[in-house]
């Protein structure tokens, strides 16, 4: 049975690709065929082959299933601002459906575990009123949210599930990745979000010297997922 994931996160850098890296390893090593998808992505490099992101990138270096870089990241800009103003400013139409129907190949490829992973937090705008919160309902995705932990973290992870909730989809569970370790009371935060967040934690995340997919890897549990 095919496992696919929207993922996102409380806010922009917060360690999203990094967490969606390391299910999509342990996937892997699990003996799970693997897949993901980028819709959109600022902050692009140009190289030869034209512009090309890192995390795309990343998510890409964990896929068993063979996709070109314009299939995980359909449309790729350059200057790292919020999606909707580079693609303004590169005069490109931002629309649910032009990232739809991309990431659709994507889960068409019927890999075991394939991952989603969203731009800064819920509701990044799109064109007109649209948010990238409009995809991940298109796909009809379960969603797994990325924490960042962190002074404030707490308000923004309960808001963001209200919002996944009031949009009508699954929150399958939510990883707690740790920015800051020196955050004040850092236990009772973790309590507080597991008391609250109506899902499993599926892995804290250390901050790591060197955040490896490997690495990620050994503090997540694929298996808490339904």
């Amino acid at each position: 049975m095919s496992l696919a994931y929207f993922i996102t996160g409380t806010d922009t850098d917060v360690g999203k690709t990094t967490v969606a890296a390391g299910l999509l390893y342990a996937a892997r090593t699990a003996g799970l065929s693997t897949a993901a998808g980028k819709p959109v992505a600022s902050g692009c490099e140009k190289t030869a082959q034209g512009l090309r992101n890192a995390d795309a990138l990343a998510l890409m270096a964990q896929c068993t299933i063979g996709l070109k870089y314009d299939e995980v990241n359909p449309l790729a800009f350059e200057p790292a601002i919020a999606p909707h103003i580079a693609a303004r400013e590169a005069g490109v139409a931002l629309t649910v459906e032009s990232l739809l129907a991309p990431m659709r190949h994507i889960l068409a490829q019927h890999a075991d575990f394939t991952l989603i992973e969203g731009a800064g937090g819920w509701r990044v705008p799109l064109s007109g009123q649209d948010s990238l919160s409009d995809v991940a309902q298109g796909l009809g995705l379960p969603v797994i949210l990325v924490v960042g932990v962190r002074l404030g973290c707490i308000s923004h992870a309960l808001l963001t599930a209200e919002a996944i909730a009031q949009d009508g989809l699954q929150l399958a569970g939510w990883v707690a990745n740790i920015i800051d370790p020196h955050t004040a009371r850092l236990e009772e935060n973790l309590a507080t979000l597991a008391e609250r967040l109506p899902a499993p934690c599926l892995g804290r995340v250390p901050a790591l010297t060197s955040p490896t997919a490997q690495a990620v890897a050994e503090h997540v549990q694929l298996d808490l997922l339904d």
